[in-house]
């Protein structure tokens, strides 16, 4: 049953945010410089939330990786700042629901519970940001924003395999 809570809350955190995101690029349509910066600036602030919400639930596992990914956040975050000075936008960040709204509650969850939750939450983020990165890759508006978008792909793929591994070893 808890597993089955987890997978739901996923699946809204994914609902949540295909939404904030196809605000800003119908499927199809490549997105614009603005847009990706945008979307990068939304994952790095889930990316961070995630951290937020291990500090109270999550065991050292989740813990470490939550610190990590959001210390990876920051750089993006640090490297992305001289590209969008240059474009000469400033980006829409979406208020988008906390990590923690799409991760099992303490009193509901059990350590493996949440730590699955953690993983899943995780997922569709990832698919989404990296299918932004793919899409913009086509049509390009930037040379050194598809140039940083070649640079993050591998990583957040690998990341994202990582994730699935664990998840369903779990």
């Amino acid at each position: 049953m808890r597993i089955l809570v987890a997978i739901v809350l996923a699946s809204i955190s994914t609902a949540a945010l295909a939404d904030s995101t196809a605000e800003h690029s119908p499927a199809g349509r490549t997105p614009t410089a603005t847009e990706v910066i945008s979307d990068l600036y939304t994952f790095s602030r889930f990316q961070q939330g995630l951290l937020e919400s291990t500090d109270l639930k999550g065991n050292a596992e989740v813990k470490n990786l939550a610190a990590l990914r959001a210390e990876e956040a920051v750089q993006r975050d640090k490297a992305l700042k001289p590209i969008q000075e240059t474009i000469g936008t400033e980006p829409r960040v979406a208020k988008t629901t906390p990590a923690s709204a799409s991760l099992v509650e303490p009193e509901t969850s059990d350590g493996p519970t949440f730590v699955k939750s953690f993983y899943a939450a995780q997922i569709p983020e990832y698919q989404s940001v990296i299918d932004l990165l793919e899409r913009y890759l086509k049509a390009p508006d930037d040379a050194a924003l598809a140039a940083f978008a070649r640079e993050q792909l591998p990583m957040l793929r690998s990341q994202v395999k990582a994730a699935e591994r664990t998840m369903a070893d779990k």
